[in-house]
């Protein structure tokens, strides 16, 4: 195979899209050094600032979501459609990539579909248990689909399915060793117990109002908090970081560390953080969001809590059940043995590798016939 691929990688909308395909662009550039990598997103999205960042080229296209409400973005969705199709095809067509790699998010649909008008092939790569509009619209057309959960069958076609995991950062899959070091960097007592909140990286509403309500509670356990609220909220919560082992953060920018000192993890259940807890195998308490696109997250949790691997409260659920579902996860040695064991079965560490392997596999087969 020669060594100067031309490759298109599009996902975008919330780093549950964008990371996995900047993990994929970074494998891919570590075996192929010489390759050609462009990204294509929203205009106005994340991924035009992330992409850039992580050292690639990216492309935006004029394109959202259906919103749930009569808007003017709906009414308008019909022509952007159209304008991205077109700015996809005209993309395609200069590039002239040899593979094209969606992760969702509103723009790998028109350039996938204008990638299967030209017989690019196409991979797809699904984060949740229960996949979003976009990827089930690109389904019929794609060479392979990458998955994450069993029994996707139901959404795809059998025959094009690989389990591989979702792309995680490969400075998890060894913490244990970085406990000490941890402790140190977030200043914490190694006698307590630490809690570790997580939202997103904009941050979860509902859960920073449980943290706010729970924090005297916490006190009188003398459990630690560790408290990422996300940069949506952190101008109203930064006032409770002086209060006595409350930490605040609007980003922690080293999650290894994070998950590192932490006893138990409460967290939203987005498909990039379930992957990474199932590596990290702490005793884990999701509280999905209900406010996504067909409860995905809600679906990505249980996927976890019907194999044993953690606990899970509905936000409807945490004013009766959340303080005794703390309390079992800090104190519950017999539980937290179960649940880490349950949870790590079920990692899948080597899942970047592993959609590279089928993507290479893919144009060497694509290479083979055309040379025929």
């Amino acid at each position: 195979m020669k060594q100067e691929l031309r490759i298109i990688l599009s996902g975008g909308g919330t780093g549950g899209h964008i990371y996995p395909a900047i993990s994929i662009a970074n494998e891919l550039k570590r075996r192929y050094p010489e390759a050609a990598i462009l990204f294509v997103g929203a205009k106005d999205r994340m991924e035009m600032q992330k992409v850039p960042q992580a050292g690639y080229k990216i492309e935006g296209l004029w394109i959202s979501g259906i919103q749930r409400k009569l808007t003017l973005s709906n009414l308008l969705f019909p022509i952007k459609l159209l304008s991205s199709l077109w700015k996809s095809r005209k993309i395609i067509k200069s590039f002239n990539p040899d593979i094209v790699i969606g992760t969702g998010g509103f723009a790998s649909g028109p350039l996938l579909k204008m990638a299967n008008s030209a017989k690019v092939p196409t991979v797809l790569q699904e984060q949740n248990s229960f996949p979003g509009i976009t990827n089930k619209w690109l389904a019929k057309g794609a060479d392979k689909i990458c998955v994450a959960y069993d029994n996707m069958e139901r959404f795809f076609p059998n025959e094009k399915i690989i389990k591989t995991g979702n792309p995680v950062r490969q400075d998890l899959l060894e913490i244990d060793s970085k406990r000490k070091d941890a402790i140190s960097k977030y200043n914490l007592d190694p006698e307590k117990k630490t809690v570790l909140i997580i939202g997103g990286s904009l941050g979860a509403r509902r859960i920073n109002q449980l943290i706010e309500k729970e924090l005297e509670f916490f006190n009188k356990k003398e459990i630690q908090i560790l408290w990422q609220c996300g940069k949506l909220y952190y101008d109203e919560y930064k006032k409770y970081d002086s209060k006595k082992d409350v930490q605040v953060h609007q980003f922690l920018d080293t999650m290894d560390f994070a998950y590192a000192a932490a006893d138990v993890i409460v967290s939203r259940a987005g498909a990039s953080s379930v992957s990474e807890l199932c590596i990290v195998a702490k005793p884990t308490l999701f509280i999905p969001s209900p406010n996504v696109a067909e409860d995905h997250q809600t679906k990505n949790a249980d996927a976890i809590v019907s194999q044993y691997g953690a606990k899970m409260l509905k936000e409807i659920e945490l004013d009766e059940k959340f303080q005794k579902t703390v309390s079992q996860l800090l104190e519950s040695e017999a539980m937290q043995i179960k649940l880490t064991h349950a949870i790590k079965k079920l990692a899948l560490p080597n899942a970047t590798k592993d959609i590279v392997n089928e993507i290479e596999l893919l144009i060497k087969k694509e290479k083979v016939e055309v040379e025929e």
